[in-house]
C-alpha cells in the first residue's frame, strides 16, 4: 500500500533466493587461487545460462581474474556478452593493473557498440588505467560524447590523469580553469601536481586562490601545501597552516605530522619540528627521517645520530631514506668512524637491503673530505653498478683538496670517459698538467678540445691556460712556468 504523504512503499531485501548454480559459482569463484582454474570457470559460465545472465558472476569473474593478474579469460569472457551491464563492466575497468598490456579503450568502444551506456562511474575506473596524453585526448572525447563533461567526479578523475602523465601540466591547468566551481578535491590536486613537477611557487600560489574561492582545504590539501612550503622555504605560510590545523582542532595524525615535522625541518626551524614530533601519538619511520633529516640538514650531526640511535631503541626499523640522512650528517660532521661503521653494517645486510648509489655517494664524500682517499676509492671499485659522473666528481674534489695530483689524473680520465662531450673535464685534465709542468701535454689536450668544437663552454679560465701554455712551448721553458 502507499503511504499516505504520497511515497512510494520501502524497499524490502528480496526474499527470492538466487539459483544454487549461482551460489556454487559464486562460491568456486570468490575461493579460487589459481589462475589455472579460471578458463575452466569461464568454460562452465558460457554454458550455464542462468550464470551469464548473472551480473554476480561475471563481475566476481572478473575482479578474480584481476587478483589472480590473469586477465585473458576476462577479456575472451567479455567478448562473449551479448550486451553487458554497465555493472559489469565497471567490474572488468576494476581488474585492470594500473598499466595494463592492452588499452582499455577497444573495451571502452566494444561496450558502446554493443549499446550499452556507461554511466559517471565507468570513466574514474577507466583513466586509472591511461598513462599517455593521446589515450587521455580520446578518453577526454569519448567523455564529452557520453555526456559527463559537466559530472566535476568525471571530470576530477580527467583532472589528475593529466596531472600524472603530462609533463608540463598544460592540459590539467586548461581542463581546470574551465571547471566552473571546482570543488576541494580538484584544488588539491593542482596543489599536488605542481608540487610533485618542483613548481612550489605554483602550488603555495594556487593554495591562497583556494582561499580566495572560499573552498576549505581538507588533511590532503594540506599535506602538499606543506611539502610545497618544505621545497620553496617558505616557513611563513607553513606556521599558518600549523596553526589554522590548531584552530580547527585537527589531530595530528602520522601523515599530516610527519608533514609538519618535515617542513620545519626543511626550512631550519628544527626545534618547533621537534616539538611538533613530541605532540604525535603515532610516529612511522617518515616521521624519524624527517626529525633525523633536519639534523643533518643543519649539520648537526651529533643530534641526527642521536635521533637515529633512539630512533632503533623505539623499535622503528630504519630504511635506505633514514641511513642516507645519517651518512649526509657523517659527512657535514666529519665522524669518519662512525660513517665507517654504519656503512659497513649497511653493506652487511644489517638494515635488510643493499646499499645504493646514494649512500655509496655519501661514504665517497666523507672519506674524500677527510682525506682518506684510497679508501674513497676502494668504495668506488667496490660499487655493483657502474659509477656516475656525481661519484667520480665527489672523490675528485677531494683530491684537488687534498693536493694528490695522480689520483687526479686518474678520476678525470674516468670522467672523460663518462660524459665526453663535457668540456669542464678537459679543462680540468690540462690543469692538472699544467701543475705538474706538463705543458706538452696540457697544450695537445686543449688542442683536441678546439678540433671537437668544445673550447666555447669551457670560458675564459680556457684561453688563460691556452695562451700560457703556448708560451712555455714556444719559450721550450717548462719548468719555469710550472712554478
Amino acid at each position: 500500500m502507499a503511504d499516505p504523504a504520497g511515497l512510494p512503499p520501502r524497499l524490502r531485501p528480496s526474499t527470492v533466493p538466487p539459483p544454487a548454480a549461482v551460489t556454487r559459482a559464486l562460491h568456486a569463484i570468490n575461493t579460487c587461487t589459481s589462475a589455472a582454474a579460471l578458463a575452466p570457470l569461464r568454460v562452465h559460465i558460457l554454458r550455464e545460462p542462468a550464470l551469464l545472465r548473472s551480473t554476480a558472476v561475471i563481475s566476481a569473474f572478473f575482479l578474480a581474474c584481476g587478483r589472480l593478474r590473469s586477465l585473458d579469460p576476462a577479456l575472451v569472457l567479455f567478448a562473449s556478452l551479448p550486451r553487458p551491464h554497465v555493472f559489469v563492466f565497471n567490474s572488468l575497468l576494476r581488474s585492470l593493473p594500473q598499466a595494463p598490456a592492452c588499452s582499455p579503450l577497444p573495451l571502452l568502444r566494444h561496450f558502446l557498440g554493443l549499446g550499452a551506456r556507461p554511466n559517471r562511474y565507468t570513466f574514474p575506473l577507466m583513466l586509472t588505467s591511461l598513462s599517455s596524453l593521446r589515450e587521455l585526448n580520446v578518453a577526454h572525447s569519448q567523455v564529452a560524447k557520453s555526456g559527463f563533461a559537466r559530472d566535476l567526479h568525471v571530470r576530477n578523475a580527467l583532472l589528475a590523469r593529466y596531472a600524472a602523465c603530462d609533463p608540463d601540466l598544460g592540459h590539467a591547468e586548461q581542463l581546470f580553469d574551465e571547471m566552473p566551481r571546482p570543488d576541494v578535491v580538484s584544488w588539491t590536486t593542482v596543489i599536488t601536481a605542481y608540487r610533485n613537477h618542483g613548481h612550489s611557487f605554483l602550488a603555495l600560489a594556487t593554495f591562497r586562490r583556494m582561499f580566495a574561492a572560499s573552498v576549505a582545504p581538507n588533511r590532503v590539501t594540506m599535506v602538499s601545501a606543506l611539502g610545497a612550503c618544505a621545497a620553496h622555504g617558505a616557513v611563513d605560510t607553513g606556521i599558518w597552516i600549523h596553526q589554522y590545523v590548531q584552530k580547527l582542532g585537527w589531530e595530528l595524525d602520522v601523515v599530516l605530522g610527519t608533514a609538519l615535522v618535515d617542513m620545519y625541518g626543511k626550512c631550519g626551524h628544527v626545534a618547533e619540528g621537534v616539538r611538533v614530533f613530541s605532540k604525535m601519538t603515532e610516529r612511522n619511520v617518515f616521521t624519524w627521517n624527517s626529525i633525523i633529516g633536519a639534523f643533518a640538514l643543519v649539520q648537526d650531526g651529533e643530534m641526527a645520530l642521536r635521533w637515529f640511535f633512539r630512533m632503533k631503541a623505539d623499535g622503528i626499523r630504519p630504511d635506505a631514506v633514514t641511513l642516507i640522512c645519517v651518512l649526509y650528517a657523517c659527512v657535514h660532521a666529519g665522524l669518519v668512524d662512525i660513517g665507517r661503521k654504519i656503512f659497513n653494517l649497511i653493506v652487511q645486510g644489517e638494515y635488510g637491503f643493499q646499499p645504493g648509489i646514494k649512500h655509496f655517494g655519501c661514504m665517497v664524500d666523507l672519506l674524500s673530505r677527510s682525506g682518506h682517499l684510497n679508501d674513497a676509492f676502494r668504495v668506488v671499485e667496490a660499487m655493483p653498478s657502474q659509477p656516475n659522473a656525481v661519484i667520480w666528481g665527489l672523490l675528485l674534489r677531494g683530491c684537488k683538496d687534498h693536493g694528490d695530483s695522480v689520483l687526479s689524473e686518474h678520476v678525470t680520465m674516468q670522467l672523460l670517459e663518462l660524459e665526453p662531450e663535457n668540456a669542464s673535464h678537459y679543462v680540468t685534465l690540462a690543469n692538472l698538467y699544467a701543475e705538474t709542468g706538463r705543458w706538452l701535454e696540457a697544450h695537445e689536450v686543449l688542442k683536441w678540445m678546439k678540433e671537437k668544437g668544445l673550447a666555447k663552454d669551457a670560458g675564459w679560465s680556457l684561453r688563460m691556460l691556452e695562451d700560457r701554455s703556448s708560451k712555455c712551448i714556444s719559450d721550450g721553458n717548462f719548468m719555469e712556468c710550472a712554478l
